[in-house]
């Protein structure tokens, strides 16, 4: 099943649930961890092909997340994609800055996150 994993960081239940169903529908496998503290060890744990990560968490924000693991070696490619409810510049260039393979912005459709998550995981499957 490579390729197919994706962890799911975002404190938002209705979020969660959307993203699951329209990923698992798909035959992607999706774990999920609500909370910014302890969301590196949540990865490392779970080896995803694909990190979805909220820039806004509790315990810690999605942009530390994100510099932590780009810094670990094992993680400096992963893909991620940040969702945030603020599409800001600002937000954006901090996220580009830190690492971030994709950021879409909240409210979002189901072919949107799909569509994202397609394009990623091939991106990443080039050699």
């Amino acid at each position: 099943m490579t390729g197919r994993h994706v962890l799911l960081i975002e404190d938002e239940p209705n979020i969660i649930e959307a993203i699951r169903f329209i990923l698992t529908r798909e035959g992607w496998k999706v774990d999920s961890h609500a909370h910014g503290t302890g969301a590196v060890e949540m990865v490392q744990k779970t080896d995803p092909d694909l990190l979805i990560l909220d820039v806004m968490l509790p315990g810690r924000s999605g942009m530390e997340i994100l510099r932590d693991l780009r810094a670990l070696p094992e993680y400096e490619n992963l893909p991620v994609l940040m969702l945030t409810a603020r599409g800001q510049m600002r937000d954006r260039d901090m996220a580009e800055r830190a690492g971030v393979s994709r950021f879409m912005t909240k409210p979002f459709s189901n072919t949107e996150v799909l569509a994202a998550v397609r394009d990623l995981l091939a991106q990443a499957s080039r050699p």
